[in-house]
């Protein structure tokens, strides 16, 4: 089946929460269009496109609705370097970029001068008429435009219906008033909502500007983008590495906060893997590059966070369409109190009544509650990934609150995965150096950190034109023709497998059973380490409130009841096939209320299909790894456990501030509607309830930024 074909809008000078939920929601629904998110916060629409589609027809009709909505954006196609410029704007600009605010400087002094003309009603009249014409100027064109195109229920409008019939009822300083607030309010509200997207910028301001490339001549400064692989590169103290690559000169120590959220220098010299995003603090190195700079460590964290937005929290999508129904109906609802009251109670006005519904109208912006909500998600996962923590979506950052059964693998995830051969026991027959020689050349063609522990203990070349039929035998071990003879090595189901006796022992760490021409030759001993933060770890997970821990494994049972009784796991499950995980989890799941969400966290590569099958799944080890990127929903880029505590205090610090916008913005508005129809409220609190409570609860998103304390 072929795959959606993607592509991203960058949509400059979008500044309307309201008209982006309405851009996304059209979008979504042309013919051909699989799905379609708007992301606010970096202006960026992406549209997944069926790739039977007529491409460019698609992508005409999505630039006419974005026109239709939104006249004045300016529609760029982005391209997949990130080479568009971020826009944010400082206050400076903001002031530059309001064309008529001569205009409305000019209206406020107009309507500060009619405060002394008392005793001239004529005169206080037409500057009344003239200040609200010169405030509002940009308000009412735009709005008449909006009707003329049939968007009707927006801010534009409902403050043109307001203050102009405000002006209907003699209500004239509130009338100017309102639409003088209005412009204030929104003014404060763009620079508010633009501060929360540059310090949500800010936190992923990581991609390196340049790389210094070795040449004939020396060194020549170029785009990132232009290097390519196997090309060597130079990094100079206090450098970005620009690309992923190998150190084959130098000697230096690298901050690898950027994507590990570490403060921790990590040592880099001759042989080291070094990835894009490090920072380079005090020596000279010389790189190969080993990735092209779209597939570099950076750019798949850039892109991963960037995309977020793509997968929508359950409150964003709520709100979405709250706000789609919540305006209308309000607006009717206004309707009916400026007409109904006067027909049927006696002694009531149409002028008094009129003005309270207007206060409705005001009031009845859902605006607040657009911007605010995925701002606060956005910077959810922004704050996460300073921390190190890659969140693939909203969605997966709001259901991490509904965690209760978290499943961990144990080798790469609870150990540290470095393993180091401690003991060689040879059957008659055998001796250590014949056993160790015949392992190690059966397991040089894998890639499995026990292998690998094995061949650096061998510490001698392999001659790999010496072995026959490598196999790789999934939740068992390898088999290999070495000098004439087949050698099996791995677990005990791999001997009993083959009906081959060999000696059970009972000790901590991994066994090696080895085989020689289906003869037991003896066993090798591997160990790992618990990782430092893994007892902390899941002591933590327990306080915040979940309610069982469970280690799957294909060690030994001997092994893995040591670790797991030493770090407090609640449940453990032991030497198991890949498969059997999968037969683990579904028994699990059977445990678990049904709003109740199950994580697996494991290494991304071995324990795809358990990460796949989980509510969410978590891959440790990220770093570098393009398997644990591609397979789950979390990555967490440095090896620690306790990095998942740090994800779900997050996700619970951006629920709360979510809840809390959801809650102030529908109470003040609720609150104020009751007043305005009872005619306790004025135009001044209803501007409040529009501007004023979008601004507290934009600057009320921002405080999920702060993740000093976590």
């Amino acid at each position: 089946m072929a795959k959606n074909i993607k592509k991203e809008l960058v949509l400059e000078g979008l500044c309307c929460a309201n008209c982006a939920a309405k851009i996304e929601t059209r979008v979504k629904s042309l013919s051909g269009v699989d799905n379609a998110s708007l992301n606010f916060v970096n202006k960026v629409l992406t549209i997944e496109i069926g790739a039977s589609e007529n491409i460019p027809t698609v992508m005409g009709m999505t630039k006419k609705i974005i026109k239709h909505v939104e006249p004045d954006v300016v529609i760029k196609e982005r391209l997949n370097d990130h080479k568009n410029k971020k826009e944010n704007k400082g206050f400076l600009e903001l002031l530059k970029n309001k064309k008529n605010l001569f205009l409305i400087i000019i209206g406020t002094i107009i309507y500060g001068v009619t405060f002394f003309l008392n005793e001239f009603p004529s005169a206080k009249l037409i500057l009344y008429a003239l200040s609200y014409v010169l405030i509002g100027s940009e308000v009412l064109i735009k709005s008449i435009k909006n009707i003329l195109k049939g968007e009707v229920f927006d801010e534009n409008f409902l403050m043109s219906v307001a203050s102009i019939g405000a002006f209907a009822v003699n209500q004239y300083p509130e009338a100017v008033a309102v639409m003088l607030f209005y412009q204030i309010g929104e003014f404060f509200q763009d620079l508010a909502v633009d501060h929360s997207r540059k310090s949500i910028s800010d936190l992923m301001d990581i991609k390196p500007d340049f790389a210094n490339l070795k040449v004939k001549n020396g060194l020549r400064k170029v785009n990132p983008e232009d290097v390519r692989v196997g090309d060597i590169i130079i990094i100079k103290p206090g450098e970005k590495v620009p690309l992923d690559g190998k150190v084959i000169d130098g000697k230096s120590l690298l901050d690898t906060s950027n994507l590990t959220g570490e403060s921790v220098p990590r040592e880099a010299q001759i042989g080291s893997s070094v990835l894009s995003g490090f920072i380079n603090t005090n020596g000279v190195l010389t790189v190969e590059v080993s990735k092209s700079f779209g597939e570099s460590s950076i750019s798949k964290i850039l892109e991963l966070v960037e995309n977020a937005s793509t997968r929508k929290a359950k409150a964003e999508n709520f709100i979405t369409k709250f706000a789609r129904y919540y305006t209308p109906i309000v607006t009717f609802s206004a309707l009916a109190l400026a007409i109904l009251p006067p027909l049927f109670i006696p002694g009531a006005v149409f002028s008094e009544w009129i003005y309270r519904a207007l206060i409705f109208l005001v009031i009845s912006c859902p605006c607040a509650l657009v911007i605010s909500v995925p701002l606060s998600f956005f910077g959810g996962i922004g704050a996460a990934s300073k921390k190190g923590i890659l969140v693939k979506g909203s969605n997966y950052l709001e259901a991490l609150n509904a965690s209760s059964i978290v499943v961990f693998d144990k080798t790469g995830t609870l150990t540290k995965g470095v393993f180091k051969v401690t003991e060689i026991f040879p059957k008659e027959g055998f001796d250590k150096d014949t056993l160790l020689e015949y392992t190690a050349y059966s397991e040089s063609y894998s890639n499995h950190p026990i292998a690998k522990s094995i061949l650096k203990y061998y510490n001698k070349s392999i001659n790999k034109n010496e072995i026959k039929n490598y196999i790789e035998l999934s939740g068992f071990g390898v088999s290999a023709n070495f000098r004439g003879k087949n050698i099996l090595a791995g677990n005990p189901k791999l001997m009993a497998s083959k009906n081959i006796a060999y000696s059970d022992t009972n000790t901590f760490g991994t066994v090696i059973h080895v085989a020689i021409d289906n003869v037991y030759a003896g066993y090798i001993i591997i160990s790992d380490e618990i990782k430092s933060d893994s007892k902390s770890a899941i002591a933590a997970l327990k306080a915040l409130g979940i309610k069982k821990t469970v280690m799957l494994t294909g060690d030994t049972k001997v092994a893995a009841d040591m670790i797991g009784s030493e770090l407090g796991i609640d449940e453990i499950y032991s030497e198991l096939l890949p498969q059997d995980k999968v037969e683990k989890l579904e028994q699990l799941y059977k445990t678990k209320a049904k709003k109740e969400k199950l994580l697996f966290v494991g290494d991304g590569i071995n324990d795809a299909p358990v990460i796949s099958r989980a509510d969410i799944g978590v891959a440790m080890g990220g770093l570098g790894s393009d398997a644990a990127i591609e397979a789950s929903d979390i990555v967490i880029m440095n090896d620690e456990p306790s990095k998942l505590v740090t994800a779900l205090k997050i996700a619970s610090r951006t629920k709360n501030i979510v809840l809390q916008n959801i809650i102030f913005a529908l109470a003040v508005k609720i609150i104020l509607l009751i007043l305005g129809a009872l005619g306790f409220a004025t135009m001044w609190e209803a501007v409040f309830g529009d501007v004023g409570v979008a601004l507290i609860a934009v600057l009320n998103s921002m405080r999920v930024l702060n993740v000093k304390d976590i």
